[in-house]
């Protein structure tokens, strides 16, 4: 099984940037779907922002023209460049990467101070 390891999470003050990294334990080949999602203690998980392996996108409206989704490559196929954070973006952050099945990463805490 693919396991998949977030980082780049940590804490900031508003207005700073953040720049997550997803890395799977092996190549991942067909990917259909990668993306990131994030949950607030107390709050159910949400989407963030989501690619296609055609570069279409999908920005949680929160997020729209602060955050930005890329791919990379096999080993560490998607990234989320995170700017002008606010205190609203504060909790764990997913990496999700879909195959014929869907991988999940453990999760990086992202904390933003006001």
């Amino acid at each position: 099984q693919v396991q998949l390891v977030e980082s780049g999470g940590g804490l900031v003050q508003a207005g700073e940037s953040l720049r997550l990294s997803c890395t799977a334990s092996e190549s991942i080949s067909s990917i259909n779907h990668m993306g990131w999602y994030r949950q607030a203690p107390g709050k159910q998980r949400e989407l963030v922002a989501t690619m296609t392996s055609g570069g279409r996108t999908n920005y949680a409206d929160s997020v729209k023209g602060r955050f930005t989704v890329s791919s990379g490559d096999a080993k560490n196929p998607v990234a989320l460049q995170m700017n002008s954070l606010k205190p609203e973006d504060t909790g764990v952050y997913y990496c999700c990467v879909t195959t014929f099945v869907t991988y999940w990463g453990q999760g990086t805490q992202v904390t933003v101070s006001s």
